[in-house]
């Protein structure tokens, strides 16, 4: 199947802008977890920070998101054993694991009750500012996608990283074998295995749609 340059034109003015923005904001989330814990890798490796050149990976940020409806940004580095006394690493490890994805639910909730507010607000505004429509209906569609997608408990999605804290040790060595094989699994799902988070993503819009619905 071929794209035209107008296919990736408008990727690169509606799609990227989001995606680079939705990327920068999940992995700011995972480097102030770490921060909080006591970790200051990311810090000191300038991750930090939300601006988002310091996240972005020019193959999985800005390049393949031109062809394809997919993408991906530099992994925050944690240390654990840099967590502050008192913290359990495997316990920090969940918590900063899980604030990837809670952030893009956040940034889903905000995306929709800034478009609500806009409708009720401002009538009519989508037909005088449709980009920044838009914009706020990708974004609310693509954070709910990157928060599902994340929590999938396969190697090396922060989904793996929750339930490694849970494994008990008599299953580690199973669970191990399973992360050996874990990119065969995950190069799979990106291919084939969307059906597998279209119930919770579709569930999560519809969330969104009724709070859009009680805003407006």
């Amino acid at each position: 199947m071929g794209f035209s340059f107008a296919d990736i034109l408008q990727r690169a003015v509606l799609y990227l802008p989001v995606l680079l923005l939705s990327l920068t904001v999940h992995e700011y989330a995972h480097a102030w977890a770490a921060h909080r814990l006591g970790d200051d890798t990311a810090e000191r490796m300038g991750r930090l920070t939300l601006n988002p050149l310091a996240h972005a990976d020019p193959l999985g940020t800005f390049l393949l998101p031109l062809i394809a409806p997919f993408g991906w940004a530099k992994p925050v580095p944690v240390d654990p054993s840099r967590f502050r006394r008192g913290v359990n690493m495997n316990r920090g490890m969940m918590i900063t694991s899980l604030a990837g994805p809670a952030a893009n639910v956040l940034l889903a909730i905000a995306s929709t009750v800034v478009l609500g507010l806009l409708y009720r607000l401002a009538p009519g505004f989508s037909n005088r500012v449709g980009g920044l429509s838009a914009f706020l209906q990708i974004a609310i569609q693509m954070n709910v996608v990157l928060a599902v997608f994340n929590l999938i408990p396969i190697p090396p999605l922060d989904g793996s990283r929750i339930v490694d804290a849970f494994i008990p040790a008599r299953l580690r060595p199973q669970w191990e074998a399973f992360a050996r094989i874990s990119p065969f699994l995950l190069l799979a799902l990106v291919f084939f295995g969307w059906r597998i988070i279209a119930v919770p993503v579709e569930a999560g819009i519809r969330v969104l749609e009724r709070l859009l619905v009680a805003i407006v």
